[in-house]
């Protein structure tokens, strides 16, 4: 009776020392999948913060056509690498840069659509904004005139700033940034003489160059065949 059950003990011993190396295998293995799955994060983010800043002079274009429009683009300005190919597209999603008044240069996103699918912000403004409008009186950007937007619309933390005095006037609105680290980000619409829409996301900071933005804007867009 002694000898079974020091059998049985030894045996139970066994089944406890191998359920812990098979769960320390496990943790192991584990530990291991996420140290690889940090690796590849890092790497790509590494290879993000190397990724060259758009340039005029960038060669290695993709021949497209939107909207009826051939544009050649270069290869380091899209947005998302799936669509850099050849052919028919319907939205093309570019990233280039523009100057502060501090000569600082900031990204703008650029969303090329064809004019069906977007409305100018300039048509924005009488059709929806002016009647959204807060009573508060925005100031800090010279030339534009800045309106809160009544919370009680959806249009929450937003803002609309545009040029009072031109009969086509400039017009973009503002978004508060969601992480208190970031910086508020604006949307303008505009479409362009070759037919097609573009959609302008870009630094508020970029509003007090105001006057310049579109003119920048057109340096990048017109050597592709956009403007």
């Amino acid at each position: 009776m002694a000898e079974m059950s020091s059998h049985a003990a030894e045996s139970a011993s066994r089944g406890t020392t191998s359920s812990l190396i098979y769960n320390l295998c496990g943790i192991a293995a584990l530990v291991l999948l996420c140290a690889v799955g940090v690796a590849y994060l890092v790497d790509d983010l590494s290879r993000s913060a190397r990724s060259p800043l758009p340039s005029l002079n960038d060669g290695e274009p993709v021949t497209q056509t939107l909207s009826g429009r051939t544009l050649t683009i270069p290869t380091k300005w899209f947005r998302y690498g799936e669509q850099v190919r050849d052919g028919f597209t319907n939205q093309i999603d570019l990233r280039v840069l523009a100057f502060s008044d501090t000569k600082e240069a900031r990204p703008v996103d650029i969303t090329l659509l064809p004019r069906s699918r977007a409305r100018t912000s300039a048509s924005l403004l009488d059709a929806v904004y002016l009647h959204q409008f807060a009573g508060d009186m925005l100031g800090g950007v010279p030339g534009l005139v800045g309106k809160a937007m009544r919370d009680s619309t959806g249009y929450a933390g937003e803002s609309v700033w545009y040029d009072a005095l031109s009969p086509n006037p400039f017009v973009a609105k503002c978004m508060e940034p969601v992480e208190d680290d970031a910086s508020p980000q604006c949307v303008r619409t505009v479409y362009l003489a070759s037919g097609v829409a573009a959609v302008y996301v870009f630094d508020a900071a970029l509003l007090q160059s105001w006057r310049q933005f579109d003119a920048e804007m057109e340096r990048w867009l017109s050597p592709i065949g956009a403007w």
